[in-house]
């Protein structure tokens, strides 16, 4: 007997599973509270140079202004530069001035010395416009890099929490990613510094990545075949949510410090929720530890009104089921590549990954240039990935994952390459297809969560999930300095997203279809050529892993 027919014995879909998916959905909509906050965080809003005597009103451009301020090619007053001499206001002319040998050698514009003086219609503070901090113009990188570093922690984090919570479970490390996320976004919203902002930072990144590690397996590792593809949508759904909450807390506070205190300080009942959050039965199974899932089989076995008891759910045939399925050392990310397949689902899904986060954050960070204000585009870009979940909730169980993958990366390309064929008077349309490509980027990276959990197996299945998030979030890592690109050519960003876009849609169509299958065990069920009828007609082996 395997551990499927024990979760068919105590039942794999039912209160004690929606239970499970109701306390993690809070992880779930923190993590787009934090991952796209940079959007509101580190917003740059229109600004000059500060000069002496400045009118009150900062859009007020009369002729003082243009005295003072040079114009760019598209006609609008320069943000970083100004006059080394204001223009009207001289008593002398610039011709008697270099007559005179005063003008010799020196610049006609000068950076601005003074600082910058800033529109705060719309936000009222901003990491860029801290004082003494200034991220704009020559500083404009620094900008982008906040969000390269955060998602640099991600990265880091995402190894770490999946080799650990493979190591020592998944419930004791999903306590450490809320209490280290708790205390380093305080620091973050204290910080005197950019450095100390950017360290922090960092460092929460490492600390949300057990979130993005954690939640999805443990909630399908207490699901039956079945349910898997619904609790994985509806789960998804609270990233949703959190996009669209973001918008709304986004609006309603505009002072940087007090948003990230805002979005940070839900993590304090989170941490009470752990209380009734259950471990993984079949990780503690691989652990030997059999009588910690012996309670928490028959604790579920009562919560879905199951009729089973001490007897028909023996603490010995748990320990058969522990038997076959414990490891005999613990896992690492050696094992992912030293088999043929899992090598080669190791080596598709890290070119997945890496496509969607760079797609989706490319797409999700850059708000600006559709027509709305930065409130409004956040907004439409919740509400959009309502109906691609129920777009992958259909495709997923008609087509299968593979197609789904493909599909999806290939609708964000697709609209990706179509934006740039638009002219900068069909701004609708190229809106429309923005909102059109963030809805199929949604949809990937909802897939790519459910099908990478269903290829790997129980006892790498959380080092897998890490190796993969590793190489996504360094495609997140990029996308926010790829909008950089836009200083070489305007459309050459929208270029290199769905160009990955397109690649990972390619290579998903190499990986195995795993719809209607049965979670894989060990690591010789992987390398078993696995089929949707052979896996429900037989017994899964329950073997040890080996070298």
């Amino acid at each position: 007997m395997g551990f499927e027919e024990l979760l068919e014995q105590v039942g794999g879909f039912g209160p004690f599973q929606l239970r499970n998916v109701a306390l993690l959905a809070l992880p779930r909509v923190l993590l787009p509270l934090h991952f796209l906050l940079p959007i509101f965080l580190a917003a740059v809003p229109a600004h000059r140079c500060a000069l002496p005597g400045a009118p009150a009103n900062f859009s007020h451009q009369d002729a003082w202004l243009e005295a003072y301020l040079p114009r760019e090619p598209d006609g609008t007053l320069s943000s970083c530069l100004r006059f080394a001499y204001p223009q009207a206001l001289l008593n002398t002319t610039v011709g008697e001035r270099q007559s005179r040998g005063e003008l010799e050698d020196e610049p006609a514009t000068v950076p601005c010395s003074q600082g910058w003086e800033y529109d705060r219609s719309e936000f009222s503070s901003t990491i860029a416009t801290e004082s003494q901090w200034d991220l704009v113009c020559e500083q404009k990188g620094l900008n982008k890099a906040v969000s390269t570093f955060f998602f640099t922690g991600v990265l880091v984090g995402a190894v770490a929490f999946g080799y650990l919570s493979d190591r020592f479970g998944r419930r004791r490390l999903l306590l450490v990613a809320y209490v280290s996320t708790l205390v380093l976004s305080l620091a973050s919203a204290a910080s005197v510094s950019y450095v100390m902002f950017a360290i922090t930072r960092t460092l929460t990144g490492s600390a949300l990545a057990g979130f993005t590690i954690i939640v999805m397996p443990l909630e399908l590792e207490w699901l039956d075949v079945e349910h898997r593809t619904v609790a994985g949508v509806l789960s998804s759904t609270f990233w949703t949510g959190g996009v669209m909450l973001l918008a709304l807390v986004g609006y309603l506070i505009r002072d940087w410090r007090w948003l990230l205190l805002a979005v940070t300080l839900p993590c304090a009942p989170g941490i009470l929720s752990l209380w009734w959050v259950p471990e993984s039965a079949r990780w503690l199974l691989t652990q030997g530890r059999v009588e910690e899932a012996h309670r928490y089989l028959l604790h579920c076995a009562r919560l879905n009104g199951r009729p089973v008891g001490e007897d028909s759910l023996s603490q010995e045939a748990v320990s058969k089921v522990a038997a076959g399925e414990r490891v005999v050392r613990r896992p690492s990310y050696l094992d992912l590549f030293r088999t043929r397949q899992l090598r080669h689902i190791s080596l598709c899904c890290m070119v997945v990954w890496f496509g969607v986060n760079f797609s989706y954050y490319g797409l999700s960070l850059d708000v600006s240039g559709l027509g709305l204000n930065t409130y409004q585009t956040q907004l439409l870009f919740g509400v959009v990935e309502l109906p691609s979940k129920l777009l992958v909730y259909l495709s997923v169980r008609h087509a299968g994952r593979r197609l789904t993958q493909a599909g999806t990366l290939l609708g964000t390309a697709l609209a990706l390459g179509t934006r740039l064929l638009m002219s900068s008077d069909m701004k609708s349309w190229s809106t429309a297809l923005a909102v059109m490509g963030k809805g199929f980027s949604e949809a990937a990276f909802t897939t790519a969560y459910l099908f990478t959990s269903e290829l790997y197996p129980t006892v790498l299945r959380q080092t897998g999930m890490g190796l993969t998030a590793l190489v996504g979030r360094l495609g997140g890592s990029l996308a926010p300095l790829a909008a950089l690109l836009d200083g070489v050519w305007l459309s050459l960003p929208n270029l290199a997203y769905g160009g990955i876009a397109l690649l990972a849609a390619c290579t998903a169509l190499l990986l195995p279809e795993t719809r209607q299958a049965q979670l894989p065990e060990t690591i010789q069920d992987v390398e078993r050529k696995r089929t949707p009828t052979s896996l429900q007609e037989e017994e899964m082996p329950m073997k040890q892993v080996q070298n």
